[in-house]
């Protein structure tokens, strides 16, 4: 729903050189849910689970056509920023975007 761990992985990739993040949500109840034009912006997509993936695929058929999703299977367990999320989420992104940047 967009309040912990997606926001938690914008604010800390946001000040990196050469990137540019966002977040938002799958779920229709998410503060800030994720557009169709937000998915053709991206250059990468990275979801927290499979389910994420899933209903992008789903709900954004055309946007998804040819974007590689990666998915970190990250279970919601975390607040935000907490400091063992920043460690998995760093772990699971940084190889990630070496191919971006």
């Amino acid at each position: 729903m967009n309040k912990w761990r997606s926001p938690t992985a914008e604010k800390i990739y946001r000040k990196k050189a050469l990137l540019n993040t966002r977040s938002a949500g799958t779920s229709s109840k998410a503060r800030h849910h994720v557009s169709h034009n937000e998915i053709k912006w991206a250059d990468v997509v990275i979801v927290m689970e499979s389910k994420h993936k899933q209903r992008l695929l789903a709900d954004h058929p055309e946007a998804m056509k040819y974007r590689e999703v990666h998915v970190l299977d990250i279970e919601d367990n975390y607040k935000f920023m907490d400091p063992e999320l920043i460690d998995e989420l760093r772990t699971a992104i940084d190889p990630i975007l070496q191919d971006y940047v």
